[in-house]
């Protein structure tokens, strides 16, 4: 529940900032600011909340499924990296270098995709295209409120427990802008669903966000996989969530937007676990380092101890140059992927992705 003070502080606030919000939409309604148009076709990915919704793994699985027919380019602003400019992941980038995002999905499909980060999304555009001519399709992760490139089609990411309609503009809540700002999507999806949601739950969803005629709503879940090692050159094994009891132990590390799901699913095993959040993209010091070997030497001994992380953590502790070297084999991340839902057996997200651009652009077959 808000605080008083809460309420007369931030509140205040959150109406400021939701009339500059609302404004500075109307500037570009009123083409007083210019939206850029390209030939290309662009897919936004984005969101009305800060962080937690589970945006990477959407794009993800968006890009893996154009990769096969398209040649995908993917433009992120590489949020918390130390560089500036227009630069193209390489074998030899670093999440210091593009953020751990863009790290993220470079090394998720191997290099095959071109991954660039550029603070301005227009430049990043233009110069992709200069440089790589055959790209035919762009995705901009992160970018739904950047309204100086106007996309082929937006799509907004909502989280199942942090719906839009019951939160707030900030700093009184953690919405962007306002809930009018959905109307800029032609899909909507809703993020972390539980797996065993019945008709009512999708018809109540459907009814709170009352959408418009022309987009589309899609429910999706996360699949946990099976661990991974962080250090794959050091594991000699790679245990299994299942198999560990009572005796085990585990310490979970999380720097992500919202840990709760991953914690839960960590914890939903035998095993016994401590826990250890962190900021979302945050960059673990030496300092962090050392107070992790601590968290995870005074793990009670006799069974199995690991450490577990998430997948956007492990590509930071991976390049930290502090982690020991003693942990390396004890230390694996729970990767995740997307699995939409059809309660109406309507067309699949891709489906209407493809439609909507084959209408705008044409296709080219690689």
């Amino acid at each position: 529940m808000p605080s008083i003070l809460s309420k007369v502080v931030l509140l205040p606030c959150s109406k400021l900032y939701g009339a500059a919000t609302y404004m500075r939409n109307k500037f570009f309604d009123w083409k007083i600011l210019k939206e850029h148009t390209f030939e290309v076709p662009i897919i936004t990915v984005g969101n009305l909340a800060v962080g937690g919704t589970g945006k990477t793994p959407h794009v993800e699985y968006i890009v893996d499924a154009f990769r096969k027919t398209r040649k995908v380019a993917v433009l992120s602003r590489g949020y918390r990296r130390s560089t500036k400019g227009f630069v193209v992941a390489g074998s030899t980038s670093t999440p210091r270098d593009i953020g751990d995002e863009a790290y993220q999905i470079y090394h998720k499909f191997d290099g095959e995709v071109m991954m660039v980060v550029c603070e301005d999304r227009v430049a990043g555009i233009e110069e992709i295209m200069r440089i790589n001519p055959a790209i035919d399709l762009i995705v901009l992760d992160d970018a739904f409120q950047h309204r100086y490139v106007k996309p082929t089609v937006s799509v907004v990411v909502s989280e199942y427990n942090r719906p839009v309609y019951r939160d707030s503009l900030l700093p009184y809540g953690n919405l962007r802008e306002g809930r009018r700002g959905l109307n800029r999507a032609e899909i909507l999806i809703v993020s972390k669903c539980p797996t065993n949601m019945r008709p009512f739950d999708y018809s109540d969803v459907r009814g709170n966000y009352d959408l418009m005629p022309f987009q589309h709503l899609f429910f999706s879940h996360f699949q946990y996989k099976e661990l991974r090692p962080v250090f794959p050159e050091l594991a000699t094994t790679v245990p299994y969530l299942d198999w560990l009891g009572e005796n085990d132990r585990i310490l979970a590390i999380a720097g992500i937007g919202n840990p709760r799901p991953f914690i839960r699913q960590v914890k939903s095993h035998g095993a016994r676990v401590k826990v250890d959040i962190y900021p979302d993209h945050h960059n673990y010091t030496r300092k962090d380092i050392e107070y992790i070997q601590g968290r995870f030497d005074s793990l009670r001994k006799g069974g199995q101890r690991i450490i577990v992380t998430t997948e956007k953590d492990a590509v930071r502790l991976k390049a930290n140059p502090y982690f020991p070297y003693e942990l390396k084999a004890s230390t694996f991340y729970l990767p995740i992927s997307v699995e939409f839902d059809r309660p109406d057996n309507e067309p699949g997200i891709i489906e209407v992705l493809r439609k909507i651009i084959d209408g705008n652009h044409p296709r080219k077959e690689h």
